[in-house]
């Protein structure tokens, strides 16, 4: 259910999540609105306590518990991130990065480069897709979707065997550039699954 979320942050910061892998810290997921109170792990056994104790009462808990967060650090990246990542397009977003020029972007275009073209086009389409959906359940159908058949990938597989079976690090895509994934193979991916085979909730 991450793409609901994700679609629905401010600005670009979804896609830039998508797309790079980049991880948010505690503020970060406050600054954004992925979290509610920011609290210090410090506290946090003593909150989950309180909580068990008293399930009627977890507003309350988490306001008193809550603190302050420091700065959050992707916010002072914030006006790139909205303006490189703006595109609807991988192939957009990966000009903009590499006419930018700046150490920031060329350190994001260095990441993006690393990644699988497909998954990356399958991401950015999911969180387009995903705005247009009213109800977190046609969230999780359409990420079941995705998720069964992307695990049955040449991508999938590859990226498996370079990161953690053999840990080369030099996964071969295929295809290997982001010209080369055409809207029929996202299709593919995205189509409704047999009858009797859809996700459904509980």
């Amino acid at each position: 259910g991450g793409g609901w979320y994700l679609s629905r942050l401010p600005g670009r910061i979804g896609a830039f999540l998508a797309l790079t892998g980049a991880r948010l810290d505690g503020a970060e997921c406050h600054a954004v609105g992925l979290a509610t109170h920011y609290i210090s792990s410090e506290k946090l056994a003593g909150v989950k306590a309180a909580i068990v104790n008293d399930p009627t009462n977890i507003q309350s808990i988490l306001d008193d518990a809550s603190e302050a967060p420091p700065e959050a650090r992707i916010l002072a990246n914030r006006e790139n991130i909205d303006r490189l990542f703006a595109g609807d397009t991988l192939e957009e977003i990966l000009a903009a990065l590499e006419a930018d020029g700046s150490e920031w972007a060329a350190k994001e275009l260095k990441t993006l480069r690393t990644k699988s073209p497909h998954s990356c086009k399958v991401a950015l389409r999911q969180l387009a897709e995903s705005l247009a959906l009213g109800t977190f359940a046609e969230e999780m159908r359409m990420e079941y979707r995705i998720g069964g058949r992307v695990l049955l990938s040449h991508d999938f597989a590859e990226g498996v065997r370079a990161l953690i079976v053999d840990k080369t690090g030099d996964p071969q895509w295929n295809p290997a550039t982001p010209e080369g994934i055409t809207e029929d193979m996202l299709d593919a991916i995205f189509a409704p699954l047999p009858d009797g085979e859809e996700w459904t909730p509980l």
